[in-house]
């Protein structure tokens, strides 16, 4: 057994999660959890299914532009993809300055994160977001 925190949502709900042979077998609360003491809604009590179910897709997915199939891609593959998209994005968007104005920012692209995250994970991509130059960021659990 093992403690993990349920991915659900960013109430931080204690998980007691057991394995055997590698695969997870049963999730239950943890009752020593002072967030949710030993309680799961009905999402993280199901959590299991989410780890073992036969539709989990295994794979990055990609559809080319106008394509209507969806195709498996490596994941280093991948990732370069969203490296050189993001790289692009941010230098078609860039402005130096506007009206004698120094702003050193990307109107590229934004970023809307997730209640699902945590405070630490939040933390990590505002800072990101925001090295990157976008000025466009903001949570959904702050809305």
């Amino acid at each position: 057994m093992v403690k993990s925190i349920c991915p659900y949502c960013a109430v931080g709900c204690g998980q007691r999660v057991w394995t055997k042979d590698g695969r997870v077998i049963q999730i239950e609360g943890d009752p020593d959890s002072p967030i949710s003491r030993g309680r799961l809604c009905p999402k993280g009590a199901a959590s299991e299914q989410l780890v073992n179910s036969a539709a989990r897709l295994q794979t990055v997915k990609y559809r080319r532009p106008h394509g209507t199939e969806w195709e498996d891609l490596d994941l280093d593959q991948a990732m370069d993809m969203i490296a050189d998209r993001v790289i692009g994005a941010r230098a078609a968007g860039w402005q130096d300055e506007r009206d004698g104005e120094t702003l050193n920012r990307t109107l590229g692209f934004a970023h809307l994160g997730g209640a699902t995250l945590d405070n630490e994970e939040n933390y990590l991509i505002k800072k990101f977001f925001t090295a990157m130059g976008a000025v466009q960021i903001e949570n959904q659990a702050r809305i």
